[in-house]
Formats: C-alpha cells, structure tokens, sequence
C-alpha cells in the first residue's frame, strides 16, 4: 500500500468565519453536514455515518478559524483539518481542507470533501 500524502483543497462559501466555524467545531453544527449523528467527549469527537462509527481527537482548536483533528485509526502523520480563510481586501470567505491520501484514494478522497461542502453550501444558504 503506497503511503498516504496531504493534500489541500480550498472553497469558497458565502458565510461569515464566527457562522463558519460553529459548523466545523461543534457537533450540532457538523451533524448537519459531516456525519449523521457527532458526539464530542474527552476531546474526542464520534462521528457517526449509518452504520459505521469513527473517533477523532482534537488535536487544536483556534476560534472563528481552524479546527484539526485525527482519525483514531490512522497513520500517525495524517491529520485532517478545516480552516477559515478570509480575503483581506475582498472579505470573501473560503474553507480550507487538508486532509492526507493514497495517489489511489485522492481522486475519491477529494470527491467525498466536494459532496460534502456542497451540502454545507446548502445547509448555510451559502
């Protein structure tokens, strides 16, 4: 199996970063777009897709701008994380997405991250 490498990806959303971030970081928010069900305990957040069930830690935190976390069961380099970046001269807003992947599993990796901010689009009326 070939080694997992990072990757970014970057959208743009119509949202304010405070909006944003309630929706990356809590897991009222994150139910509504990530996973079916999230539960957040001991710095552990369980997300929860029809059957199948996976535990991330938080690895850090920073308000109104990022939230990094690791898959339980993964290598130990990989991570995943959701930044809010905001343009200083036009205000527009993006989220950021670095997340780690087999050049086998990118391609599905990447289509899973597009299926998924295009229903938080629909969920923030962005």
């Amino acid at each position: 199996m070939s080694e997992k490498k990072k990757f970014t990806l970057e959208y743009e959303l119509r949202s304010s970063p405070r909006i944003l971030f309630s929706f990356i970081s809590e897991p009222n928010g994150l139910s509504q777009w990530f996973a079916d069900d999230v539960i957040f305990r001991d710095q552990v957040y369980t997300f929860t897709w029809d059957d199948e069930i996976q535990k991330a830690k938080l690895l850090s935190i920073k308000e109104n701008k990022l939230v990094k976390f690791k898959w339980v069961d993964d290598e130990p380099h990989c991570y995943f994380e959701m930044e809010i970046v905001q343009d200083e001269l036009t205000n527009d807003v993006a989220l950021s997405i670095t997340d780690f992947a087999t050049d086998e599993t990118r391609a599905e990796r990447t289509l899973i991250w597009d299926n998924q901010i295009n229903y938080l689009h629909s969920v923030i009326g962005a």
